[in-house]
């Protein structure tokens, strides 16, 4: 199976079976903006929830929720008014588009002519907007290109509040959003999309220590995760690489079927940041340290990772097809505390009272576990429409059930069935499932 054909059959299965649909798809759709489905929204959900209780329930983390909408001098002084920016080119044949740096030879990839492009121009990623009832440029504000620069400006608010010390972090899960000239590759580069950051505050001079460690921790939450570690790697950024803020930078990468790509940046932004804003704002953003008598803006180690490029990474790592007696079935192997759904449970057939006996069972296991009930079609057919939605195990009412009161339960992974009393059903799954 070629990369392009697993990419194809990835997005069937997502809107197939609930996980993400094409934004506004009755009008034909908009352009890079994807919606989560039943199963998508519970996935993310699981994602977001177990970074927000890894990160925040350390005692040198605290939580914040910054709004989208900021002053405008927050976005000059971090940089993006200037610097956030894409040399763009447009054919002048189809008037398709580009950035410059990916036009690798001498015609348009769309329309095949030769040497007719625009000179480039730069063209800024944020998207404008205004506040207030005149659209004119004192009015005019930015949907947030990035989380972080929220927590820059809260630094203080948070640390006062919190009565933290250095070192410590705060914690963000958010929506930003950037006008991409040539989003794609589904969810991996959109337009709207979600950010899980941490920024660490630390006193300069233990700033490479620190992030060395975070680099490392970063690395070892991924693989808890269940993604496969021949999958992923470090990638340390050049020199030309590095952004105009950071000292240092490591990319977490994933083989993608489009080839290796980022979706966690781990970065020593030294104490630009703190700095910009200090000077732009005319407010000081410096710590005092009680205990050696001194004052000094703290260097940065942040942690940034895209949502919905997690997402993509579990959704990848985890599809498989494989041949089970002769019948081919395709699996979502997602780790079983991230699946959207935990259990689905079967009436053998619809007579002898067992759809009545499983509706109850299903009804006992709900309020427990994210379940669902089928009775429609074969029982092989209800096992891979649960393969393929990743959910770990199935629960078979059959007649052996009315007469000792045992179930079937299939592992999604080893097609193992064990028969277990109903009784003992939740703990059997809870133990499972971790």
């Amino acid at each position: 199976m070629s990369n392009n054909d697993l990419m194809e059959k990835l997005v069937s299965l997502c809107k197939r079976r609930g996980y993400v649909f094409q934004s506004s798809e009755v009008y034909g759709g908009l352009g890079s903006v994807w919606d989560y489905g039943p199963l998508g929204v519970e996935l993310k959900r699981n994602v977001k929830d177990r970074w927000w209780r890894d990160m925040v329930s350390r005692p040198d983390i605290e939580g914040l929720d910054a709004g989208i909408l900021m002053h405008p001098e927050v976005w000059v002084a971090s940089g993006h008014v200037e610097g956030f920016t894409d040399p763009l080119v447009e054919c002048k044949n189809c008037h398709r588009r580009f950035r410059a740096d990916e036009i690798t030879g001498d015609q348009c990839p769309i329309c095949g002519v030769k040497h007719e492009f625009t000179e480039p121009r730069m063209f800024n990623l944020m998207f404008k907007t205004f506040m207030g009832p005149v659209e004119e440029e004192a009015a005019q504000v930015y949907l947030r290109p990035e989380t972080a620069q929220g927590i820059y400006v809260n630094f203080l608010n948070v640390l006062n509040a919190s009565r933290q010390k250095i070192p410590f972090g705060i914690a963000q899960i958010g929506k930003a959003f950037r006008n991409e000239i040539t989003p794609g590759n589904f969810i991996f580069r959109t337009r709207e999309f979600e950010q899980m950051e941490m920024q660490f505050f630390v006193k300069p001079g233990t700033d490479t220590e620190w992030f060395d460690y975070w680099r490392n921790e970063r690395l070892e939450w991924m693989k808890s995760l269940g993604i496969r570690a021949e999958k992923l790697r470090l990638e340390q950024h050049t020199r030309e690489e590095l952004a105009h803020y950071a000292y240092d930078a490591y990319d977490i990468q994933y083989e993608f079927p489009f080839g290796w790509q980022e979706f966690e940046g781990i970065h020593n932004r030294t104490d630009y940041d703190l700095g910009a804003h200090q000077k732009r704002s005319g407010k000081k953003l410096e710590y005092f340290d009680q205990s050696a008598n001194e004052r000094y803006i703290p260097y940065i180690i942040e942690t940034s990772g895209g949502v919905d490029r997690l997402m993509l990474v579990l959704l990848a790592d985890a599809y498989r097809e494989e041949e089970v007696e002769g019948e081919a079935r395709v699996v979502l192997s997602l780790q079983p505390k991230l699946a959207p759904l935990k259990v689905a449970v079967f009436p053998l057939v619809k007579k002898d009272g067992m759809p009545e006996l499983s509706q109850k069972i299903y009804d006992d296991l709900r309020s427990r576990f994210p379940a669902f009930h089928d009775e429609s079609g074969s029982i092989g057919r209800r096992y891979r429409r649960q393969d393929e939605a990743g959910t770990p195990f199935c629960i078979t009412v059959d007649g052996q059930t009315l007469e000792d009161e045992t179930v079937t339960v299939r592992d999604r992974d080893t097609l193992a069935q064990d028969r277990v009393a109903v009784g003992k059903l939740s703990g059997y799954l809870a133990e499972r499932i971790g």
